[in-house]
C-alpha cells in the first residue's frame, strides 16, 4: 500500500519472525505524531488520517489517554498504528497489548529494543550520534530515527551521521515542519520524516478533523512530489 492508499486494509502483522527493519513504517514517507488527551478524538481522527491518504500513526505514550487511544486507532483496520515515546520494555508489552504494530522510542534503549524483537514488533529507536548507531546496528538494526532532529542539526547532521554508516536508513522526526520536510526526503539516507504539524494537538483538541485531513493529504503530495530518497 502506498502512502496515497485511502480506504486499503493493512496487511496483518507478521509472523513470529522478529522484524529488523521496520517495514510496516517505512512504506510510508511522512508519519504522523500524535498526542491525543482525549481518547474519545482517536476515531475521528482515525478517519480524517484515511481521508487525508496517510493512514499511519504514531501515538505517543506522553499521556493518560494514550493506551485506550492506540487501542481505539488500532481497531480501524485501515490504519496502522504504532506506539511512540516508548522508553522502558514495560510499555513495549502495554504498547503491543493496547494493538501497536511497531514503536518508537526517543532514545537507544537496549531493552527496549530487545523485547520489541522477542515480540516480533518492528521498532524504530532514536539515536542522535555515531556511538548509538553502532550501538543500534550491532543489534541487527538499520532504520533508526534521528532525534531530535532539528535541534540535533538538520538535514547537515543528517548528512554527515549518514556517511560512515551506508547500511543504515534514518527517520528525522523532532522540529521537521511541511517546509522542511522535502529537504529531508532528498536526502537518499531518509527512508522517511515524523512530523506533527498535520496533527497539530490544537487541532485534535478542538476537533477539526476536516483541517488535519487537508494538511495530511497535503503532506502526502509534497512528499511524492519533491522526495528523491528513501534508502540505496
Amino acid at each position: 500500500m502506498t502512502a496515497g492508499g485511502q480506504g486499503c486494509e493493512v496487511p496483518p502483522a507478521s509472523g513470529p519472525e522478529p522484524e529488523l527493519e521496520p517495514e510496516p513504517v517505512t512504506r510510508f514517507r511522512v508519519v504522523p505524531v500524535v498526542v491525543l488527551d482525549d481518547a474519545a478524538a482517536a476515531r475521528p481522527l482515525a478517519e480524517a488520517l484515511v481521508e487525508g491518504g496517510l493512514p499511519v500513526a504514531e501515538v505517543t505514550f506522553r499521556t493518560a489517554a494514550a493506551e485506550r487511544a492506540l487501542a481505539a486507532m488500532a481497531a480501524d483496520g485501515r490504519l496502522l498504528v504504532g506506539a511512540g515515546t516508548v522508553v522502558t520494555a514495560a510499555q513495549v508489552d502495554r504498547a503491543v497489548d493496547a494493538g501497536a504494530r511497531f514503536v518508537v522510542s526517543p532514545g537507544f534503549a537496549p531493552a527496549v529494543v530487545e523485547r520489541a524483537l522477542e515480540l516480533g514488533v518492528a521498532v524504530l529507536p532514536g539515536v542522535a550520534t555515531a556511538s548509538e548507531i553502532m550501538a543500534a546496528v550491532a543489534l541487527g538494526l538499520s532504520v533508526l530515527k534521528f532525534f531530535p532532529a532539528e535541534a540535533g542539526g538538520g538535514v547537515a547532521a543528517v548528512r554527515a551521521l549518514a556517511a560512515p554508516f551506508p547500511q543504515v536508513r534514518f527517520v528525522p522526526t523532532g522540529g521537521v515542519t511541511a517546509t522542511s520536510m522535502p529537504d529531508y526526503l532528498a536526502v537518499p539516507a531518509v527512508v522517511a520524516v515524523g512530523g506533527s504539524w498535520m496533527v497539530a494537538r490544537d487541532l485534535v483538541a478542538d476537533r477539526r478533523f476536516d483541517e488535519i485531513a487537508r494538511r495530511s493529504a497535503e503532506a502526502v503530495a509534497s512528499a511524492e512530489a519533491g522526495s528523491v530518497g528513501g534508502g540505496r
